[in-house]
């Protein structure tokens, strides 16, 4: 299992990252991505501590705990500076938090995402075609979320994805303990959303490749 996307105290979770990573662990996690909320007013808080605790913990666990942020409700003219800013502080992992039809993201914000610096786009709602081929041109990860609400478009996202060549990720989106899914779970998440047996194995090999070159 790989999860790219969780949060922890430093934002709005519940755990430590020392708990938060042994959690996973037992679950025979291969590796985990804390991606706590931020905008221009904690970037510099929060990607430091996450880089630091990293390097402690992964000397002792067996699961890899990667450092991340996932830039929030951001106006769509600052996502690429901050995806920018965040590489320079050491996030491993950036992701942006997309138009999920539950919240009221800013117009425009899947497409300025797209053309920054990020990895993975969040819950990206409705995503339009357009936009779903430039995630497969740059590479960047669209995600199926296991979270409620946000998953409401697993369906649409998945679709998009497979017919345009564009990569999927699936994702916890963890607050609490009780979020963390396994491996059961996190397959029921893509076919659920009208993967193939094979392409949800694709899509675990793809997370697997990404973890593998940072």
């Amino acid at each position: 299992m790989i999860d790219l996307h969780t949060h922890c105290l430093f934002s709005d979770g519940e755990l430590v990252p020392a708990e938060h990573l042994r959690r996973v662990e037992v679950l025979g996690y291969e590796a985990i991505a804390i991606t706590d909320h931020a905008d221009s007013s904690n970037l510099d808080l929060i990607i430091p501590r996450i880089v630091k605790v990293a390097e402690d913990l992964n000397r002792f666990s067996q699961t890899r705990l990667l450092p991340g942020i996932e830039l929030t409700h951001v106006p769509p003219g600052l996502i690429a500076p901050l995806a920018a800013e965040a590489r320079a502080l050491g996030a491993l992992v950036v992701v942006c938090h997309g138009e999920t039809v539950v919240e009221p993201v800013a117009p425009g914000t899947n497409r300025a995402a797209l053309v920054a610096d990020i990895d993975i786009l969040a819950h990206p709602g409705m995503i339009s075609e357009s936009d779903v081929l430039l995630a497969a041109e740059k590479g960047i990860f669209l995600e199926l979320s296991g979270r409620k609400g946000h998953s409401l478009t697993n369906g649409h996202v998945a679709r998009l994805a497979l017919a345009n060549g564009a990569k999927i990720a699936i994702n916890a989106d963890a607050h609490s303990p009780d979020d963390f899914m396994t491996k059961e779970r996190a397959r029921l998440v893509g076919l659920g959303a009208g993967l193939t047996a094979a392409q949800y194995d694709k899509v675990r090999h793809d997370m697997q490749s990404f973890v593998a070159g940072i």
